[in-house]
């Protein structure tokens, strides 16, 4: 099973909770399904996007679409959610939140080293 968690930005922001939150009930239903979908493996509505950007397409409305990044095999981070009539500017989003998840991981895996480092010598 694929474990799917919400990104929350540098500044605490977590873009995807904020549109989720807007969304009425059928509608966050069937993010919820395809969330699950997700989970299990399914990637027949997934498309790439660009940049390790990835976009699931619900068939609803508007057309919504979810973003996220894959982080390995195993792990999903949610970046964000729009509709057909905003998704270049979704995807640029994603695209950039995507790019600071990548760079605060990899500040957060330094600082652990030297931590690390440290600590073996004392």
């Amino acid at each position: 099973m694929i474990r799917v968690r919400e990104y929350l930005d540098a500044r605490g922001r977590n873009k995807y909770r904020t549109w989720f939150d807007g969304l009425d009930v059928s509608v966050a239903t069937k993010v919820t399904v395809a969330l699950e979908r997700i989970a299990a493996g399914n990637t027949s509505s997934i498309e790439p996007v660009g940049q390790g950007v990835s976009e699931y397409r619900i068939d609803f409305g508007p057309g919504y679409r979810i973003y996220f990044g894959k982080d390995g095999e195993q792990l999903v981070i949610l970046l964000g959610g729009g509709t057909k009539k905003r998704q270049n500017q979704d995807i640029e989003d994603a695209k950039a939140a995507w790019s600071e998840y990548k760079q605060l991981k990899k500040d957060t895996l330094k600082q652990a080293e030297a931590k690390s480092k440290r600590a073996k010598r004392k």
